[in-house]
């Protein structure tokens, strides 16, 4: 009986945390029935029961379903806290050695990922009330710290300490401590290396143009003494 009440407990403090974050949820039935990230966190929850058994075939199996009903992939051995919040969800991933802490929110298309083929602990670690945003990347056995952003799309490979902000790719800190560094981005204003490059090469194109007009201009002079 107490299991099953702190079980309802958990659950309840999930639904109330959709109310906390996304102001567009309007009671709790539409919230039971019709969101997919919370749907993904009960589920995990079973496979995690399983996985840490050593039921590794029916976590998997767990997992996969979830996978395919929510489009979001948590693998089984993942651990995550309490008041973990994911909104919307669709592409979403989570590898097996991640660990979350708590009221921690993540938008759909992120990614908390491996870099290679190593053993043992290979994916993020995601500090207490940390926020990764739309389409990000955090790849390997790195630390994002208590109470820190990452920006939209960003590509995250290093630590990140606590009480900063994360944004580029690959990523960087322009916000420590409530400062805004020298480097400070827009999260609109993301860097793009290949309109950089291709803005560098029309510019070079432009001083040549220039310098030929130049010296077709003096040629002309010349001919003309």
């Amino acid at each position: 009986m107490k299991g099953a009440a702190n079980m309802f407990k958990r659950m309840k403090e999930d639904i109330d945390t959709v109310f906390d974050q996304d102001p567009a949820a309007r009671n709790s039935l539409e919230v039971i029935l019709t969101y997919s990230g919370l749907h993904a966190i009960w589920a995990h929850r079973i496979a995690h029961a399983f996985y840490k058994r050593k039921m590794f075939f029916f976590a998997r199996v767990i997992s996969q379903v979830n996978r395919f009903f929510t489009g979001i992939e948590i693998h089984p051995g993942a651990k995550i806290g309490r008041r973990f919040f994911i909104d919307h969800g669709m592409g979403v991933v989570i590898g097996e050695t991640c660990e979350i802490g708590d009221n921690v929110t993540v938008y759909q298309g992120v990614t908390l990922g491996g870099t290679g083929k190593e053993k043992g602990k290979r994916h993020p670690t995601i500090e207490d009330y940390a926020l990764i945003a739309t389409g990000a990347k955090v790849l390997g056995n790195i630390i994002i710290g208590e109470n820190s952003k990452v920006g939209a799309g960003s590509v995250v490979l290093k630590n990140v300490p606590p009480n900063s902000t994360v944004v580029g790719i690959p990523g960087r800190i322009v916000v420590k401590d409530g400062v805004k560094l020298k480097n400070d981005l827009n999260h609109c204003d993301l860097p793009d290396p290949i309109a950089d490059r291709c803005s560098e090469i029309e510019n070079k194109v432009a001083r040549l143009e220039a310098e030929i007009v130049r010296l077709k201009s003096k040629g002309a002079t010349e001919d003309g003494n």
